[in-house]
């Protein structure tokens, strides 16, 4: 019988690229169980230990069944570490910015080749959040029938699954003290453009870093004019119960009302696979990942980009995110901008 190991290939190039990534912190934060085997979850930090620097956390593999989420990850992490030797622009950014990885998330998925962990829990279903008003459809909006079904979110009660935990308390210890970080999951199988969601994922009502938000995409539009990522707001498409980014920022704004934390989930369209190979829709995981290699390495490639702007915009915060005066004239812009999503909730 075929180990877990050997299933994750992405497992493998992640331990390849940290024995060669100097210097760097290297830690395993848990191990996602099924039956007897475990597989680790690594979480690799480049910069100084000091945790009041702006950082920037790139995650990956939350859902077992989009790899392409991971590789993307793995991919900008292998260039990092190809420049640290002789990259002195690099060298200088890493004294002033931390930057955090946490490739693979749920490696127990990724090797059943399904969204959820070993125990049958959606990872991105599973923290103590409540939505607000009916979601749109119980099932996808996360649910406590059972792990048969898709988006379970586990039993009323539980603690929260290994690798969940471990994320929330890597994101916790590592960022609260900062005065600015950044996060970005990276998830894939939507349709259309490239997507840059931010909370809430609970309600369409507006998180409070809406105008920062706003910012950001105006920074982004001016340093890479005709890029093609639409920014909204997640719940611009469906509401969830147990949203992990929703979580942290709710906490974060309890504990650390100083701070300024932007949660970012990067969905990858999956449009563009079918139309230059319409078969792979009948290929297991065909809906979450390009199966042609030429389109995985084109896909990898074209997201560099967006990596480096986040980490020099982490880097360089206090020079665009505004002020509170201006972050409320800019959540009044962007509340008529993003309104629509106040029609999603059922009341």
């Amino acid at each position: 019988m075929q180990s877990l190991r050997a299933s994750v290939p992405e497992l493998s190039k992640l331990e390849r690229i940290l024995e060669e990534l100097d210097p760097a912190t290297v830690r395993v934060l848990a191990h996602g169980r099924y039956r007897s085997e475990y597989l680790p979850i690594y979480a690799v930090t480049l910069g100084p230990e000091d945790r009041s620097l702006p950082i920037v956390v790139f995650l990956g593999g939350v859902h077992g069944l989009e790899r392409i989420g991971t590789q993307v990850v793995l991919a900008h992490l292998a260039s990092l570490s190809a420049s640290l030797s002789w990259d002195v622009l690099l060298a200088e950014a890493l004294r002033r910015v931390r930057i955090a990885f946490i490739p693979l998330v749920n490696p127990v998925g990724m090797a059943l080749g399904r969204r959820a962990n070993g125990r049958g829990v959606d990872l991105m279903r599973n923290a103590p959040v409540e939505a607000l008003g009916k979601p749109w459809w119980n099932l996808l909006a996360g649910h406590r029938l059972g792990p048969a079904l898709p988006w379970y979110r586990g039993q009323a009660g539980d603690s929260m699954e290994i690798e969940s935990q471990a994320v929330c308390d890597f994101i916790e210890s590592e960022t609260f003290g900062s005065p600015f970080a950044l996060t970005l999951d990276v998830h894939s199988g939507f349709h259309g453009a490239d997507r840059i969601w931010f909370p809430y994922a609970k309600t369409p009502e507006p998180f409070p870093g809406i105008g920062g938000v706003l910012a950001l995409e105006r920074l982004l539009s001016k340093s890479y004019p005709g890029h093609r990522y639409v920014v909204e707001p997640q719940s611009l498409h469906y509401t969830t119960h147990g949203d992990l980014w929703d979580y942290l920022y709710d906490k974060r704004l309890n504990q650390c009302p100083w701070g300024r934390y932007m949660p970012l989930t990067l969905e990858l369209s999956a449009s563009s696979w079918y139309r230059k190979n319409p078969r792979q829709l009948l290929s297991p995981g065909g809906t979450f990942n390009p199966i042609r290699n030429g389109v995985r390495r084109r896909v990898k490639r074209r997201h560099h980009p967006l990596f480096h702007f986040l980490v020099r915009a982490t880097c360089s915060w206090e020079a665009w995110y505004p002020s509170a005066k201006k972050s409320a004239r800019l959540a009044r812009k962007a509340l008529v901008r993003w309104s629509p999503a106040s029609s999603l909730l059922v009341p």
